[in-house]
Parts: structure tokens; sequence; C-alpha cells
């Protein structure tokens, strides 16, 4: 997300949250809901019944309370949406390359896309109103928790998403309990071909610093949305005691590489190998999707496994 549509979005997060309170459970579907979003504002006069979903979480979220979707893009599908895969579902082409034919031809009534598809906002929202469900990076949580809830609120899925939510938070606050007793200072980072961008407070994986409790190695590193671009030599200078490893190539279908990569002789020297502590994470998981129900649930579980 870029700096201005942060601010945006953040200018935007109590008109959202009144939105939220405004059709809760008993919205009364003859009147419209006004639903205020990062990029603009939509208007629906009934409930969503064909969905387009270009954001993966937010797939994960309808999947999880039962929430039905026309189509999605289906190139690089996560292994726990496999689902989707099936010819019930319309594919409309790719996270950054959307094949808006293919979205007309669907006949949605509600589209929901993330960053990837921010610059399309204007072609989305000629076919049919368009929601923007990005996660903000610098409030993750926070965010993910609105997110889920505006869904919650559209589709009349209020208590399922309050329980779902309220087990989430549970092993958030049990893997912060357990970082603050076994964790220690910690580095994350994204491999791609060979080479190696870290993501501290505030970033797109920030939440591992932010919201799991792992204190970052180096608190200067600078959120963006690629990482900020580092050296192995970086890694064992600042010698974290956990390293978690992202593998961008094998998310996107290239050849798993980041072991290679970053089981080099240099970080080799650090604590974080000689202790058995550098975890590799689903890739599909947290590049592809998250934000959503079932991978923010899998990310938690995933920290929290790197301390038992």
């Amino acid at each position: 997300m870029s700096k201005k549509l942060a601010l945006t979005a953040l200018a935007l997060v109590l008109a959202l949250g009144m939105a939220g309170a405004a059709v809760a459970a008993s919205h009364d579907w003859s009147q419209p809901m006004v639903i205020k979003h990062a990029l603009g504002e939509i208007v629906l006069t009934k409930r969503p019944e064909r969905v387009v979903v270009f954001d993966f979480g937010a797939l994960e979220t309808l999947d999880k309370l039962g929430v039905p979707v026309v189509g999605l893009p289906k190139q690089a599908l996560p292994a726990h949406l496999a689902k989707y895969q099936g010819d019930a579902y319309a594919n409309v082409g790719s996270l950054t390359e959307p094949a808006f034919e293919r979205v007309f031809a669907a006949r949605p009534d509600l589209i929901i896309i993330s960053g990837r598809q921010q610059a399309m906002y204007d072609e989305f929202r000629a076919i049919a109103p368009t929601i923007y469900l990005g996660v903000d990076f610098a409030r993750y949580m926070e965010s993910f928790e609105e997110n889920v809830r505006l869904l919650a609120a559209i589709f009349g899925k209020e208590e399922q998403a309050e329980a779902e939510l309220a087990a989430i938070k549970q092993s958030v606050d049990e893997l912060k309990a357990l970082a603050a007793e076994k964790g220690g200072p910690a580095l994350v980072v994204l491999v791609n071909e060979g080479r190696a961008s870290a993501y501290g407070p505030g970033s797109r994986y920030g939440m591992i610093h932010d919201d799991f409790g792992f204190p970052p190695v180096d608190a200067g590193i600078v959120a963006s949305t690629h990482g900020q671009s580092i050296s192995f030599e970086y890694i064992l200078e600042k010698n974290p005691e956990y390293l978690f490893v992202i593998d961008r190539t094998a998310a996107i279908g290239g050849q798993s590489s980041a072991k290679a990569t970053i089981e080099n002789d240099l970080v080799k020297m650090t604590r974080a190998y000689q202790n058995g502590n550098i975890i590799y994470l689903d890739p599909a998981v947290w590049y592809l999707s998250g934000g959503g129900l079932i991978s923010v649930a899998q990310m938690v579980e995933e920290v929290r496994a790197a301390l038992e």
C-alpha cells in the first residue's frame, strides 16, 4: 500500500467502522447499505448474490463464513483454496492481470479487490460495485478484523465472524505470551531468485513483531511493499535469534530456492542457524494470501510452532 493510500485508508477507518455498525445483523434491506472504503464509496441495494473476489484473504473469509462466490483468479491459487479451481467458479484472470471481459460475463453484483488491483479500481467499478479490502500493514490485526466484520455485516454472518475472530485473538495472545518467554530478536526476509529483502515493524510482514511479540533485530528497517534489500553480511551483522523466511519464487510457481539461498556460509554463523531457528514459512499463505480467517490463523500457528 502506498503512503498516500495508507493515509486515505486510515482517514476512512472511522467511517468504515460506522458503516459496519450501521449495517449490523438487523440491517433492513429495504434501505440501501452505504460503505466507505479506501478507494471510494459503494451503495448496495440488496445483499450481494454474485460475488467476484480478487483477494485470497477475502475469499478465505467468505469461505469460512459460508458465503458463495462466482468468480476468482485461479492462477497461483493457494492449496487451502484448491476447491475453487472447480468449474463452478469462473476464472477471471490473475491477481495482477484481471480478465475484465470474464469479470463482466460473471454478472457480479459485488467485486472485492485489494492492493494488487487498486490501480484498476475504475475498470472494476464500471462493471459492478467494488470494494477495496486490502490490509493496512501498519495496523495489521485491527485492519484484518475490520475487513472480516465488514464482510460479515454485508452477508449477515456477524455471530459466526465474531466467534472466529475471538478464537484467533486468543491464539495471538497465547503466542505473544510464549514469545515473551521463549522468543528473541527476529528478522523476517523474503527470498526471490537468490536475493533477500527484509521486513520490519509496520511492514507487510511486520505482524511478527507488532502483533506476535518478536522484537525486531533491527528497528530501522524501512517499511515498503517490496522490503528493504539486504546482503547476507547484514544478516550476520544483525545476528538474529530467529530468522523467518518467505520464498517468493516458490509462491509464484518457480523452483523453491530459499533454503539454498539462505543457508550459506555467512548465515550459518548466526544464532538462528546454530540454534535451529530458521523458519521457512508457507509462501502461499504469507505471500499470496494473508488477511483472511484461514491464513491469519495459519500464520499464528506457523510462528507458534517455531517456539515449541
